[in-house]
């Protein structure tokens, strides 16, 4: 299987995942190209988080593949690691480490030394728009929320992944905060031409984010696939359209669609 757009970075080829006798998801199959962002949207319980834990080779499939890069993660998980990583709907942050310290966790992790760590970590929490000495140098009880999302997601990037994976990642935000991180993310990630892919329950977030968004919706099926393109973001019309069959393909409202448009204008 391939991915629009050019060469695949993530294939899944009729996969069920079964835990006794639920279906946590059944007979999936897309694909992700590499350099494309894509977001998995569903309600509780349409599988999507199972979708993204078997993508990061927590658990294997019950029948069906999974392919990250041509390897299957869950049996190849030492090989794949350095090619993805994970920011998650909590920040995890280590309490006890500055935020420029907890970015270089990864770096330190694959044995790069101090002055590389440092160096690396200061750069890329200045492309998640944290600057300046004593910010760096916080620690998580003095950051706001907004801030300590945008370190969970430099820590991410830091160690150079091929994949970015997000679970969740901007939905403890206030609008505001969530808007302004999103767009920094989404330009970040185009810019330095990451494959990254979004689990989310927000239809905004995805058509406001996404190349594409996969509809998963309840028994953990495929229930629709929306391309989203530049020009489409500028269309009220066209957002408010795509908003109520996503909507409607999740098996019910989300948000006032008109809300969503007018948003995404804004």
């Amino acid at each position: 299987m391939t991915a629009a757009g050019g060469a695949a970075m993530i294939v899944l080829d009729r996969v069920d995942k079964r835990f006794g006798d639920h279906y946590a998801v059944r007979d999936l199959s897309f694909a992700v190209a590499k350099g494309e962002i894509v977001a998995i949207v569903g309600r509780t319980g349409a599988g999507k988080s199972t979708a993204l834990h078997m993508i990061m080779g927590v658990m294997p499939p019950s029948a069906g593949t999974v392919r990250v890069e041509g390897l299957d993660p869950y049996a190849d998980f030492k090989a794949l690691k350095g090619k993805l990583s994970v920011s998650f709907q909590t920040d995890r942050l280590l309490p006890w480490r500055t935020a420029w310290e907890n970015v270089a966790l990864g770096l330190q992790i694959m044995g790069r030394d101090a002055p590389t760590r440092r160096a690396e970590a200061i750069r890329w929490l200045e492309n998640v728009k944290i600057t300046g000495a004593e910010n760096v140098a916080k620690y998580p009880h003095q950051l706001s929320g907004g801030m300590r999302q945008r370190v969970s997601l430099a820590r991410a990037l830091a160690v150079d992944p091929e994949l970015v994976l997000l679970d969740e990642s901007f939905s403890q935000l206030d609008h505001v905060t969530s808007k302004a991180l999103r767009s920094d993310f989404t330009e970040l990630v185009r810019r330095v031409k990451k494959t990254c892919v979004l689990i989310t329950h927000r239809i905004d977030d995805a058509l406001e984010m996404a190349d594409r968004v996969i509809v998963l919706a309840a028994p953990a099926r495929l229930a629709l696939e929306v391309r989203v393109r530049p020009e489409d973001r500028a269309d009220p019309a066209w957002l408010r359209d795509r908003h109520r069959r996503i909507a409607e393909a999740m098996g019910g409202e989300e948000a006032p669609a008109e809300e969503v448009a007018d948003g995404l204008r804004h």
